[in-house]
C-alpha cells in the first residue's frame, strides 16, 4: 500500500511539473487566476456598487470623468445619494453647487456623506464608460466575473455528481444497467445544450407556479446548467470503468468481499480522476457560455444582477444603432477571455494527465 501511495504521488507531481512546462496551460492558469482574483476581490476593485445609478451620466464613453457630490440618504443610511454637478463651492457650513442643468442649489454640510470633503466629493473615472442607467460598466463586468465563476463551478459540481454516479454504475455493472443509462445519455445527448437548458428553465418556473414557492434565480441557473452538462462526464467515467474494472486490484476487492459501492467509489473512481478533471475544467467554460446565453434570453440570472449575459443583452441595442459599442464589446471580451482561459487550462491538463505521454 505504501509503495502504491508513493507511486501515486509521483505521478501527480510529474503531471504538475509537465503542466507548468505547457505553454498553453500556463496561459490558461494565468487567465483563470485573474478571473478568480477578480471574482473574489470584485468589491475592492470596483469604484461603485454595480447597481449604483447616476442617470445624468447615462451611456458615457470610456474614460469619462465624473464630478459628484455624495449626500446622506435618509431612507438608507448605508448608501449615499449621488449628485452629478458642474461645480461646487464651500462657504461656512453650506455647500453651494450647480447641477448639470445649470440650476444652483445648496446643501448644509451636516447632510453630506462622511466627515470631510474627501468623503463627500469624488471625481471618478469611468474607464469603460457607463450603461443606459449611468452605472459603471467596469464595476458591473468585475462583479459579472463573480457570477460567471460561481455559476460555472457550482453547475459543474452538480454535473459531476450526476455524471459520476451514472457513469460509474453503467461502467461497473454493464448489462441492463448500462443499457438503461446509455438510453438516457442518448436522449439527452440528442438535444442541443442551450435548447435543453431553456426547456428545464421553463419547467422550473412552472414548478414554482404550481407549488407556490419561488426558487432563487441563482439556483435555477445552477440546476438547469448542471442537469444539462453531465452527459460528457458520464461517458468519460463509463469508459474509464470499462477498463479499470478488469484490473487485478478490482478482482482483489471482490475476493475480500468488499461491497460494490466501496469498490466503485473507493477503489476504482480515484483512478479515473485524471480525465474527469479535464472534462470538468472544460465544463466550466461551457457553463459560463450557457449562463450568459440564458441570461441574454431572460431565463437565467435576473436584472439588476450584473451577469455578463445581461450586460450583453442591455448593450445589444446600442451596438445595432452604432452607439457606445463598448457596452457590448467589453462584456463579450471578458467572457471570451474567461472561456479561453479554461479551455487552455483544460488542454494543458489533458496533456499533463495523459498516461501515454509519460516518459520514464
Amino acid at each position: 500500500m505504501a509503495n502504491n501511495e508513493v507511486q501515486g504521488k509521483s505521478l501527480w507531481n510529474y503531471a504538475l511539473r509537465k503542466l507548468l512546462r505547457h505553454s498553453a496551460g500556463i496561459v490558461g492558469i494565468i487567465l483563470v487566476s485573474v478571473l478568480t482574483l477578480t471574482a473574489v476581490f470584485a468589491d475592492a476593485l470596483s469604484f461603485f456598487d454595480p447597481t449604483t445609478q447616476i442617470l445624468e451620466y447615462s451611456t458615457k464613453p470610456a474614460g469619462f470623468s465624473g464630478n459628484i457630490l455624495l449626500k446622506r440618504n435618509p431612507a438608507r443610511e448605508e448608501v449615499p445619494i449621488y449628485l452629478a454637478i458642474e461645480q461646487y463651492s464651500l462657504k461656512n457650513d453650506t455647500v453651494f453647487y450647480t447641477e448639470l442643468t445649470g440650476i444652483k442649489k445648496t446643501i448644509p454640510i451636516k447632510q453630506m456623506w462622511g466627515d470631510n470633503e474627501s468623503d463627500w466629493y469624488i471625481t471618478p473615472t469611468y474607464y469603460l464608460g457607463t450603461d443606459n442607467f449611468g452605472r459603471d460598466l467596469l464595476s458591473r463586468i468585475l462583479h459579472g466575473a463573480r457570477i460567471s465563476l460561481v455559476v460555472g463551478v457550482v453547475s459543474v459540481i452538480i454535473s459531476l455528481i450526476i455524471g459520476i454516479i451514472l457513469g460509474s454504475l453503467a461502467g461497473y455493472f454493464r448489462g441492463w444497467v448500462d443499457g438503461i443509462i446509455q438510453y438516457i445519455i442518448t436522449v439527452v445527448w440528442s438535444y442541443p445544450t442551450i435548447l435543453l437548458a431553456i426547456l428545464f428553465s421553463s419547467l422550473l418556473k412552472s414548478v414554482d407556479d404550481l407549488f407556490g414557492f419561488t426558487l432563487d434565480a441563482f439556483w435555477q441557473t445552477f440546476i438547469v446548467i448542471g442537469i444539462t452538462g453531465w452527459v460528457e462526464i458520464a461517458r468519460i467515467v463509463r469508459g474509464q470503468f470499462f477498463s479499470l474494472r478488469e484490473m487485478e486490484y478490482v478482482e482483489a476487492t471482490k475476493a475480500f468481499g468488499f461491497s460494490s459501492f466501496r469498490t466503485i467509489f473507493v477503489h476504482i473512481l480515484p483512478n479515473a480522476f485524471g480525465p474527469i478533471i479535464v472534462v470538468a475544467t472544460a465544463g466550466i467554460a461551457t457553463a459560463i457560455v450557457t449562463e450568459a446565453s440564458l441570461s441574454f434570453l431572460g431565463l437565467g440570472i435576473q436584472k439588476p444582477t450584473p451577469s455578463w449575459g445581461i450586460l450583453i443583452q442591455e448593450g445589444y441595442g446600442f451596438i445595432q444603432a452604432g452607439l457606445n459599442w463598448g457596452l457590448t464589446v467589453f462584456p463579450c471580451l471578458a467572457m471570451g477571455l474567461a472561456v479561453y482561459g479554461f479551455n487552455l487550462l483544460g488542454d494543458g491538463l489533458r496533456d499533463a494527465l495523459d498516461p501515454k505521454s509519460v516518459q520514464r
